[in-house]
């Protein structure tokens, strides 16, 4: 399991640093401050370094945000540049910070087994993707690069201010979905994944602006259980 996923932790200095540890080069890197209320941090290799998402906002994507971001994904790790606005989200002095990361497949290559090409980073033996696609505004699918239908996708707007999508097995099915920014229930709405759960090659948007809006850029993150590394589930 350590090939493809790792956490590691460190305490922030306010100066731009490499981090190491990770074990392998990781190609999404999910990073918090543990010591304060502060944002959710994603970068990751298909959409670039410096390419920052907060998983707790709808913000749009930003680039170099000036309060701190990943500008490497590098061998054991990656490097941070610190905040330029006295606020510095990825390496604070003195806070207690952390990172999950995943290996995928780098920078991604072109998937052509949808309605709509993607680019897809794709690590099978995880289970693990991340796809990037334009949407069209019409029921479309997407190709996902795994070997196996995702039970988990989660899709985020690129360049709109929209909400974190989240379709799972987990949920009623996959007419419903959750929203990961806010704290609503499961709600049903055809026109997110419509009304189609994922297969072997691709899962599904409709016509809602957050999963496949015309001319909206999207990033989504794949999974699926996989013996002795990751399950995924619900529980009452």
């Amino acid at each position: 399991p350590s090939e493809h996923f790792n956490t590691v932790l460190w305490t922030g200095d306010g100066a731009s640093k490499s981090i190491t540890g990770v074990g392998f080069q990781p190609d999404l890197v999910w990073g918090k401050n543990r010591a304060v209320a502060w944002n959710n941090t994603l970068f990751d290799a298909v959409r670039g370094a410096g390419e920052l998402l907060q998983s707790n906002l709808t913000n749009a994507e930003s680039t170099n945000d000036t309060w701190g971001y990943v500008n490497s994904f590098d061998t054991d790790g990656f490097s941070l540049v610190t905040g330029a606005s006295g606020i510095d989200q990825v390496n604070e002095n003195l806070k207690a910070f952390v990172a999950w990361n995943w290996k995928a497949g780098g920078t991604g290559v072109s998937n052509t087994n949808g309605s709509i090409t993607s680019t897809v980073s794709a690590n099978a033996d995880a289970g693990f993707s991340i796809v990037s696609y334009t949407g069209t505004g019409s029921n479309a699918t997407i190709g996902h690069g795994l070997s196996k239908a995702p039970e988990m996708v989660i899709v985020k707007g690129r360049n709109q201010i929209s909400h974190w999508m989240f379709g799972s097995d987990g949920l009623t099915s996959w007419v419903y979905s959750l929203k990961m920014d806010n704290t609503s229930a499961e709600s049903s709405d055809a026109t997110k994944w419509n009304s189609t759960a994922p297969t072997s090659s691709v899962f599904n948007v409709g016509t809602e602006v957050f999963t496949g809006g015309s001319g909206k850029t999207f990033i989504a993150y794949c999974f699926h259980s996989v013996d002795g590394y990751s399950k995924m589930g619900s529980y009452t």
